[in-house]
């Protein structure tokens, strides 16, 4: 599989051999159960804490007094759950195993597979990516573009090779709906090009608005396939291109 070679001006440069990676098999499974056992795996634990609720000193009137058998302060149910500032009946517990494991050999496949998948123009468009009609995917740029330092240079690469549009709709958050938007996470903003590179991660296009950088060493499923859906935007460099055939 061959894949056009473009420079910095988005002009043809000549072809890369692609290795037998991005022609693996589309496996949207094993690509959802990776992204999903690394979001779980990197969550912090949490509970409640132990005496929550229960710091009072409210007793029982017991029976023969024609009243539920709460407890009561000064007239007024405590402790028990169905009262107000009461323990919950079934918190979180801090103790709770919640990570994830998935097999060494279906990880690796849901890599290879997630990078196939960008690839795939059908796939791409359908994750809501917006470029050109007529480029060639996977996209493979020069490596010039690993020497590139400053943001305004990516950006001139990003417009000559069509894909600058993506960055451009993901410039724009939505707000979130819920209680999220008073602690911190009220808006939301969408995922845009993946730039893959051979030794560094890229510093002139870790900037710009949802893109996000990586190598090809260390690039995972989740980078690939943000929220489990595959087919991300991604431009890969073209030693990043050879180098991903290790994964």
């Amino acid at each position: 599989m061959k894949a056009t070679v473009h420079d910095l001006d988005g002009d043809d440069a000549g072809s890369v051999e692609l290795p037998s990676v991005f022609e693996t098999e589309f496996r949207p499974d094993l690509i959802r159960s990776a992204v999903v056992a690394a979001q779980a795996n990197r969550k912090q634990d949490y509970g409640a804490e132990d005496y929550a609720g229960l710091r009072t000193p409210a007793e029982s009137f017991g029976s023969g007094r024609g009243q539920a058998h709460v407890p009561r302060e000064g007239g007024r149910a405590r402790r028990v759950p169905q009262t107000v500032g009461g323990r919950r009946a079934h918190p979180p517990k801090e103790e709770k195993d919640r990570t994830r494991s998935l097999n060494d050999k279906e990880r690796q496949l849901a890599v290879r597979s997630a990078i196939a998948a960008t690839g795939d123009a059908d796939l791409v468009a359908d994750r809501g990516h917006a470029f050109e009609a007529d480029l060639d995917l996977p996209l493979v740029v020069d490596d010039d573009f690993e020497d590139l330092e400053k943001t305004a240079e990516a950006v001139d690469v990003f417009e000559a090779l069509g894909i600058h549009a993506d960055v451009e709709r993901a410039d724009e958050a939505h707000v979130k709906a819920g209680r999220g938007t008073t602690r911190g996470r009220g808006r939301r903003r969408p995922s845009s090009v993946l730039v893959v590179t051979g030794e560094e991660p890229s510093r002139a296009a870790r900037n710009l608005a949802g893109v996000d950088v990586a190598t090809a060493r260390e690039v995972n499923a989740e980078d690939l396939a943000p929220g489990t859906a595959p087919g991300r935007l991604t431009l890969w460099t073209e030693s990043a291109a050879t180098e991903v055939a290790e994964r």
